[in-house]
């Protein structure tokens, strides 16, 4: 399945870095946007990001703006998504085992290109726990389920 990914004009020359970093790995993706650093609106290209994740046609996402608090404000207003700001590889790795979170945010202004790999490393090739954060994860929905 492939990865979705989405920046803002401020996280637009690392999402072209993990494009190509995702690209030599043989990982697909599908890039929801932008295409230039030219100023543009983070929820344009956040919201059918995180549509494309709860519709199941991508998993995970990978998303980027110069803080990653507005992309991630904006993709988790979609209830079916968990979107975590992580700036080092370990908390890339507990948002997956502890918080399923199933959008990597980046802060594309404030971490290098190295570091962003690691983070992306991290996030893709860990898992989810379960067990005893099943039930934090159920009550996350705004609406919870009769």
């Amino acid at each position: 399945m492939p990865i979705a990914i989405c920046s803002d004009h401020a996280g637009y020359e690392l999402k072209s870095v993990i494009e190509g970093y995702l690209e030599s790995g043989d990982r697909t993706y599908r890039d929801f946007g932008t295409n230039s650093t030219e100023s543009c609106d983070y929820p344009d290209f956040a919201h059918p990001c995180a549509i494309a994740v709860e519709n199941g046609d991508c998993y995970p996402g990978i998303a980027m703006c110069g803080s990653g608090n507005g992309i991630a404000m904006t993709l988790n207003k979609h209830q079916g998504i968990r979107a975590a700001i992580c700036w080092t590889p370990e908390l890339a790795r507990l948002a997956r085992q502890h918080n399923d979170a199933n959008v990597l945010v980046l802060p594309a202004r404030f971490i290098d290109q190295v570091t962003a790999l690691e983070i992306v490393d991290a996030f893709l090739n860990t898992s989810f726990e379960g067990g005893r954060h099943l039930r934090r994860i159920a009550k996350i929905p705004a609406q919870q389920p009769e």
